[in-house]
């Protein structure tokens, strides 16, 4: 089996390149991947599939089957929310959409597990690093296009600095919600990303808040559980983050997590509240513009526009090779 080993902003993964979509990804296998010390280590698995494989895999019934059907329930992969109204002319993004006929279809389906063996919705650095994978080895013909997600389309381009940019959906403001975090209950707001979030600003340093364990969340308010981000605004639309991640546990940067504190902190500075329960949309206009997010793994830029965010940063393949047979074959076992 081939690996490649990647990080976005020191948020890293294991990419497994499973063209034809034959791999069963076990969560003990998913598990061991990410072990630090037997395995490669990180902080998740990015799985590249052909989105026909892929599809064609769920709709028969066989095959792994691993994540389409649940992009396939949401409207055969593509979720409405995933394009902005407005197109994203301005930003060079194509207006016609995942439909229109200057949009070829998805070829690509990035299947993201987090370290624990779970299923994830979306990976914000993952999704970057997924498409800087494609580039460099050539399965994509062009410098923008569209990678299959469980959330649906997301477009992803390559910019002339090295960084790639990706589409991050609708941020939907759900209220207010509330987590014990290192022993503090602390109040922050309830922001989903088709992932569930709760960004917590705070007026010190985000470096003194333990967030080792998972921070104590109300399952009335998270169900499924969330990622917990830990926010302070710095400066004109500068901010600080560290988070907690749902899976993974305490990583270096989370990218839908820097989206999330972007918008808590954009609403915040706009003085401007959202009102819950509301849905897509309401980050208020006023909020819109470019912040830079600080992450202990580096930095990130999110761009609030309209209906939709756009997330920002390096995504760097620093290795490939080959899982041994031996240490394979005893996956099951751990």
């Amino acid at each position: 089996m081939r690996f490649a080993k990647g990080h976005g902003t020191e948020n890293d993964f294991v990419v497994l390149p499973d063209f034809e979509d034959d791999l069963v990804l076990t969560p003990a296998l998913v598990t061991r991947l990410c072990d630090r010390r037997a395995g490669i280590g990180g902080d998740g698995v990015l799985r590249v599939v052909r989105a026909a494989a892929a599809q064609a895999a769920a709709g028969a019934g066989n095959g792994s089957g691993n994540g389409w059907r649940a992009a396939a329930d949401a409207g055969n992969g593509w979720a409405e929310d995933g394009w902005a109204e407005d197109g994203w002319a301005e930003d060079g993004w194509a207006e016609d959409g995942p439909d229109g006929p200057g949009e070829p279809a998805a070829e690509w389906f990035m299947d993201y597990r987090n370290a624990d063996g779970s299923t994830a919705e979306m990976c914000g650095n993952g999704i970057r690093v997924f498409a800087r994978y494609l580039l460099d080895h050539g399965l994509v013909r062009d410098l923008a296009f569209t990678v299959a997600t469980r959330l649906g389309p997301r477009r992803v381009r390559a910019e002339p600095d090295g960084s790639i940019t990706a589409e991050m959906g609708v941020p939907a403001i759900l209220g207010p919600g509330r987590a014990v975090i290192g022993g503090l209950e602390c109040a922050g707001l309830r922001i989903s990303l088709g992932n569930p979030h709760l960004a917590v600003l705070v007026g010190t340093p985000v470096d003194g808040f333990d967030l080792s364990a998972a921070p104590l969340l109300d399952p009335a308010e998270f169900p499924e559980g969330a990622n917990v981000e830990v926010a302070r605004v710095t400066g004109h639309r500068q901010a600080e983050m560290r988070v907690h991640e749902r899976g993974s546990g305490l990583t270096r940067s989370c990218g839908t997590g820097a989206v999330a504190a972007a918008v808590a902190a954009a609403v915040a500075s706009a003085g401007q509240g959202a009102a819950p329960g509301t849905g897509p949309g309401t980050v208020p206009e006023a909020a819109n513009g470019t912040w830079t997010v600080h992450v202990p793994g580096g930095r990130l830029a999110v761009t609030l526009v309209g209906r939709a965010s756009l997330l920002t940063g390096p995504a760097v393949i620093v290795a490939e090779g080959e899982l041994d047979d031996a240490w394979l074959s005893g996956a099951d076992d751990h």
